[in-house]
């Protein structure tokens, strides 16, 4: 699959252990009673675990520091505090840890399950009765808790692509990738501005992600290597959706059916195995057809028995429920897989 890296830089701070108490026993018929202060509990620790359901950095996007509770502090009656609660953060199976000053790799969470402890809480401080002795048998001393560990940290990613978009040069496919993701490729309207593939990550329900690649633009020919040829079919082989995006606009030359048997043709020439991967139609650039124009063009595809998606990337129109079916297939394909 075609692979990029998708980072995001956290703050990881463990928490403070608890303060030790100083008390001392007053109890009935115990006229002299001995020191009774507790110790503190020890701060909860930040943990990372690899979660297979998960497979993007994403909501590291939106939150960036992470803090776990503190040791609650000592009590009298040699009643010592309760441990602070661990914090557990979910990253994508392959998540590499690294510090964010150095690039020091810390830690390569590469199974399903596998857990590390990133920061360790303090330690508790000790209450007073640890500090009794025979010639002190009332102390006041006591220890205060210790900070927990804190570290600012890279989280990489190598995410690979899950959904290829196919179409001609300018058919839209930059501009749908800026639109539903966070990536912002080169747009502009001559041939092949995208020389590389482009790749973002889609939100498709809460907590859930896929990641599609705006791959270089298909010409007739490509199989034999014309325009950017074989390394574009090799990108596309490696996808696991194809979404064929065709230009319907009246300026464009092709007919839309003739259009997708060209790409159709030029993936069974590099590899008819391409052709077996499930595959949705988007007809773009809507905001330059009549309804009754829309509606024919897709009609013809419908027939030949495709799922079709009227939009158009620029204005936005159709993209919400384009992405929500791309998401259902891939849900769907990696049950399976599962």
């Amino acid at each position: 699959m075609i692979q990029f890296i998708d980072e995001a830089g956290v703050k990881v701070i463990a928490g403070r252990g608890g303060d030790g108490s100083v008390s001392f026993r007053h109890e009935k018929y115990v006229p002299f009673g001995g020191p009774s202060g507790g110790d503190g509990g020890k701060g909860g620790n930040v943990v990372f675990v690899a979660d297979s359901n998960i497979n993007s950095l994403l909501d590291f996007r939106y939150k960036k520091i992470y803090k776990a509770d503190r040791g609650e502090n000592g009590r009298g009656k040699d009643q010592h505090g309760k441990y602070g609660e661990d914090i557990v953060v979910p990253l994508p199976v392959g998540t590499i840890i690294k510090y964010s000053d150095s690039d020091e790799i810390i830690y390569d969470l590469k199974e399903k399950g596998e857990k590390y402890i990133i920061v360790k809480g303090g330690k508790g401080g000790k209450g007073n009765a640890r500090f009794a002795t025979s010639t002190n048998q009332a102390p006041r001393e006591f220890e205060e808790g210790i900070e927990g560990q804190e570290k600012n940290l890279k989280l990489e990613l190598k995410l690979l692509a899950d959904i290829g978009i196919v179409g001609f040069p300018n058919a839209g496919k930059s501009t749908l990738i800026s639109r539903i993701s966070a990536a912002k490729p080169k747009i502009a309207d001559y041939p092949f501005t995208t020389l590389i593939p482009n790749l973002g990550v889609v939100s498709y329900a809460e907590h859930k992600t896929f990641v599609v690649a705006d791959i270089p633009g298909l010409i007739e020919g490509a199989h034999t290597g014309a325009g950017l040829g074989i390394n574009f079919l090799k990108h596309i082989e490696r996808t696991t959706i194809l979404l064929y995006m065709i230009d319907i606009s009246p300026m464009e030359d092709k007919d839309p059916v003739a259009q997708f048997d060209v790409l159709r043709n030029e993936l069974n020439k590099f590899s008819p195995d391409l052709l077996e991967k499930p595959a949705l139609i988007a007809l773009n650039k809507i905001d330059t057809l009549e309804q009754d124009d829309q509606k024919e063009i897709a009609e013809q595809f419908v027939k030949k028995g495709y799922s079709v998606h009227l939009i158009s990337a620029y204005v936005g129109t159709g993209l919400k429920e384009l992405v929500t079916e791309l998401g259902a297939i891939y849900e769907k394909i990696k049950s399976e897989e599962e």
